[in-house]
């Protein structure tokens, strides 16, 4: 399902197209519902929850046997050493599972993810997208990626290396910022205009538009 309607679409177009009025830059605006599917950290948890409950289980194993005895009839036996390995391996395998299904849940998911590892795997996108999408594909090598991925509320702001030669990182902290300033109004196309046109005001700075530019890249808003 779209994040975004076609007039919210709009909305960035014209402000990539009025940006680049300025600058010999290629501003690509991209927006993704989320980065990764994280499934390796779902398998971490899900072990993790098995093996406590199995270490928990094996160090106190008592209340649960009584537990299972009582919805078993309430007819207490002795245990086996057998039985009891058995019923460790089950505790495990319904921990794992069960935490499995749980984080299913997108929600459950992302929350569980820790947040050095969604910049991480937001950036990796963001720089997996640049280089297909704008990477060396301009006369002056000057495309400028604008990433912005939903469920983990990271962006990211990608550049040609002659862009990044002249402009230090820093300087993209204020598209950044008054990019999430609207986002968290929940105005996502107006978050994602209002970093545009700050960063096509960085590239007018340093890579103005000659009279012989042309438009190298599609002025559009790539929703993924």
């Amino acid at each position: 399902m779209p994040i975004l309607n076609e007039a919210q679409h709009t909305i960035v177009s014209n402000a990539v197209g009025e940006a680049e009025l300025s600058t010999s830059g290629e501003i690509v605006p991209v927006l993704a519902q989320r980065s990764d599917a994280y499934s390796d950290i779902a398998l971490m948890w899900a072990a993790a929850i098995a093996f406590t409950a199995m270490s928990v289980f094996a160090a106190l194993p008592a209340p649960f046997l009584d537990l299972w005895d009582s919805l078993v009839g309430g007819w207490e036996h002795e245990w086996t050493t057998g039985e009891t390995a058995s019923m460790t391996i089950a505790l495990g395998l319904i921990a794992f599972v069960g935490t499995w299904l749980l984080l299913l849940i997108p929600a459950v998911r992302i929350a569980l993810v820790p947040s050095p590892v969604k910049q991480q795997r937001v950036r990796e996108e963001a720089i997996r997208h640049f280089k297909v999408g704008a990477d060396g594909r301009t006369h002056g090598r000057t495309g400028v990626l604008l990433y912005l991925s939903m469920q983990e509320h990271r962006a990211e702001i990608v550049a040609d290396e002659p862009i990044h030669v002249k402009v230090e990182a820093e300087v993209w902290g204020e598209a950044m910022a008054d990019m999430l300033d609207e986002i968290r109004k929940d105005c996502i196309a107006e978050g994602i205009a209002a970093g545009v046109r700050d960063v096509g005001a960085v590239l007018a700075q340093h890579f103005p538009r000659q009279d012989d530019d042309r438009n190298e890249l599609p002025d559009r808003l790539i929703e993924l």
